[in-house]
């Protein structure tokens, strides 16, 4: 077990100002990040007896190698530059609340002349703005339909909008009276925002106001006797308060505030967050996270800051910070239900932080406005926390019955691996390569990674393979030492180009100790300051194939001089592990964790380069009939098919209507008629064309 007093600063080194610090391992990763009150106390903590440690804080220490600070101001700058610098480096032993699932919302385009209603999942865009999040999305669709009784807007698509304004008919929804149709002009823009307008206005609590006037409107018509419309308006008054019932009342009116609570155990902790907006529950949301080597930040705040013993006041610190930074940054690019949603007037936790008024202070700043962070005491905020901890509870107890055994096996199997292989550590990060092909033709790689037994997807990567052999059938061989060496020569790369200073805040004291010839920060892109992929190796490189494809991968380690990654193979007939240089493979146990975690990373790694393969075939498909077109690029052929929907109806179009397609004129729309005209081959629909798999390819392909 390495040894933490190698890398420890001198004594009187570190400087008592308040700071924040990061652990770095031997590649230059960072793998933990902290803030102090006092730098020489808390770090002077990580360097006790290893062995008095919690087991997961013991294993970051050990697993570094380097240690630096910055010195800053005030712990309103070391909150955030703790939260920034965990965003960045994403280190592997902080805690990180993430959704254990992606939550709804309900997102409205006001960007577009006929603002779209839509159930969304993902990133915030300008100029559309969002209600939720939602626990469930069918939630948001029964409201949606609702109220489209009394909000008639759009809600279809671009490409259905597009081509029911060109037929000049409206959708089954147009008929139902659930859409205004602008597509056909039944409303004109104007009024359609109008609608949108009233509906966002609903959504955003202003439903006395919008209840008052259609009731008004409802006695205005019976006054005049239309009974009919004076029946309609009942009915949408019906609609609204059956709305606003699927949103119990739970505070006075007014209140906006989110409720926090905890469930822990020794090694995992699970949160729950209500949002009350308005003095109703608008949504809901979970996580469970493991506590990872936390027990020292507990210990050295605590006796800085006289805070309570125990681990909840800074599990609250650290989902503060995180998820309200997370949702400000989220939202910056869009536009939110109402002024404070994101942060609210009164954030209610279960326990104060150690260095609460700094971090009340920072809300504040998130929100433009004052912010109160207290525990609750009495009433009914008291018994809404109390709903929300059993809420917590619940959801901890789930979680253990569904992975009661995952964290075991998977730490199991990784020992195992470890065992198996005589590696010299367990395998934490392990990458596997797949090849893909139909005959030798659209041939492609995958690259999958797993860390600490889990998938980690923003590290895949795809290939499209350069050196397939010819005749008509691809080499495996020869395409797995191709992706071995661009991945591996990538990295070489990346981290002989490291930036020395990346990450540093300008003005502050930045210390590096560091006693291996290791550029620190060898893993962060000096143009974009975000942290490089592959600029370190993995622990295991798995390629699917038996001893011929082991071969090739460690033959091209051996050229590139690199050493410290173990290399084998998994053949899937027998599920044998080979070895390079060994005349015989490796049989693990049918039932062992080892074998399951393996077998899982190759069919990752085959779904992957299925799935990328697919794509890359469908465009190239899509395509062919218009190859034999003169002067018609991929380009213009890929705008074309776009724009029509598929060959088919672009087969239908006339010149002038291929003309509107931006970089296409009157010879080349009659060249591409006449290639169409000819082509008798079975059409394939463009929709996969659009389509593409979402993960960035390799800079270097």
């Amino acid at each position: 077990m390495p040894d933490p007093s190698t890398y420890r600063p001198a004594a009187g080194s570190i400087p008592v100002e308040p700071g924040v610090y990061r652990f770095r391992d031997q590649h230059g990763r960072v793998i933990y990040v902290g803030k102090a009150k006092s730098l020489r106390s808390r770090l002077n903590s990580y360097f006790a007896d290893i062995y008095g440690l919690h087991p997961r804080t013991r294993q970051m220490v050990t697993s570094a190698s380097s240690v630096e600070w910055t010195v800053v101001s005030t712990e309103v700058e070391a909150l955030q530059l703790e939260y920034n610098w965990i965003k960045e480096f994403d280190p592997r032993f902080n805690v990180r609340y993430r959704d254990d699932k992606s939550y709804p919302v309900l997102a409205v385009t006001l960007n577009e002349e006929y603002p779209r209603l839509f159930v969304y999942r993902g990133a915030r865009r300008k100029g559309v703005r969002y209600f939720g999040p939602y626990a469930h999305a069918w939630a948001i669709r029964e409201t949606l339909d609702l109220l489209l009784r009394v909000f008639p807007a759009r809600t279809c698509s671009a490409g259905v909008f597009k081509r029911h304004k060109q037929i000049r008919r409206p959708c089954l929804l147009g008929y139902i009276d659930k859409c205004s149709a602008p597509c056909i002009g039944r409303v004109s823009a104007a009024e359609h925002r109008d609608i949108v307008d009233d509906f966002c206005d609903f959504l955003a609590g202003h439903t006395d106001r919008l209840v008052r006037q259609i009731e008004k409107r409802m006695q205005e018509a019976a006054d005049e006797l239309d009974f009919e419309t004076a029946a309609r308006l009942r009915d949408d008054v019906g609609a609204l308060r059956r709305a606003l019932e699927k949103q119990a009342v739970v505070l006075g009116a007014g209140t906006d505030a989110d409720l926090v609570a905890f469930a822990t155990d020794d090694l995992e902790a699970a949160v729950q967050v209500f949002h009350v907006r308005g003095g109703r529950v608008r949504g809901q949301r979970g996580w469970v996270v493991e506590k990872a080597g936390e027990a020292v930040e507990v210990e050295a705040t605590a006796g800085e800051s006289g805070a309570a013993g125990g681990d909840l006041p800074i599990l609250v610190e650290q989902f503060l910070t995180q998820f309200y930074g997370e949702e400000v940054a989220l939202t910056d690019g869009g536009e939110v239900e109402q002024p404070g949603a994101v942060v609210p007037r009164e954030v209610l936790v279960p326990a104060l932080p150690p260095n609460a008024d700094e971090v009340q202070e920072w809300l504040s700043g998130l929100r433009g406005s004052a912010v109160q962070l207290r525990v609750p005491q009495r009433g009914d905020k008291k018994a809404l926390a109390e709903t929300v901890q059993r809420n917590a509870m619940e959801a901890l107890a789930q979680h253990k019955l569904k992975r009661a055994s995952d964290f075991t096996s998977r730490s199991a199997a990784l020992q195992g691996i470890q065992e198996a292989l005589d590696l010299d550590t367990a395998p934490l990060r392990i990458e596997c390569v797949d090849v893909s092909h139909v005959q030798g033709t659209d041939v492609v790689a995958s690259l999958v990674v797993f860390e600490d037994g889990l998938p980690r997807k923003s590290d895949y990567r795809h290939y499209a393979i350069k050196e397939a052999a010819g005749g008509g059938h691809s080499d495996d061989v020869a395409s797995i030492a191709e992706v071995t060496r661009r991945r591996f020569v990538r990295m070489r790369r990346d981290f002989a180009t490291g930036d020395l200073t990346s990450g540093a805040v300008p003005g502050d004291l930045t210390v590096i100790h560091d006693d291996s010839p290791v550029v620190p920060d060898a893993n962060i892109d000096p143009q974009t300051g975000r942290p490089r992929k592959f600029a370190y190796p993995p622990n295991l490189y798995v390629v699917d194939g038996g001893a011929p494809q082991v071969a090739a991968a460690a033959e091209v380690l051996d050229e590139l001089g690199i050493t410290d990654v173990a290399v084998i193979g998994l053949a899937k007939r027998l599920e044998e592990v080979w070895v390079p240089g060994e005349i015989d493979p490796v049989i693990l146990p049918r039932t062992s964790e080892s074998l399951y975690l393996l077998q899982r990373v190759r069919d990752e790694a085959h779904r992957f380069a299925i799935t990328f393969h697919r794509s890359k075939r469908s465009r190239r498909m899509t395509a062919s009939a218009l190859d034999s077109v003169k002067g018609l690029g991929e380009t213009r052929r890929t705008a074309l098919v776009l724009h029509f929907g598929s060959v088919a109806r672009l087969k239908k179009a006339t010149v002038e209507e291929i003309t509107e397609v931006p970089g296409i004129g009157v010879t080349t729309a009659r060249a591409v008629l006449d290639a169409l005209g000819a082509e008798s081959e079975t059409v394939v629909d463009a929709g996969s064309a659009s389509q593409s798999v979402q993960v960035g390819n390799d800079g270097s392909d």
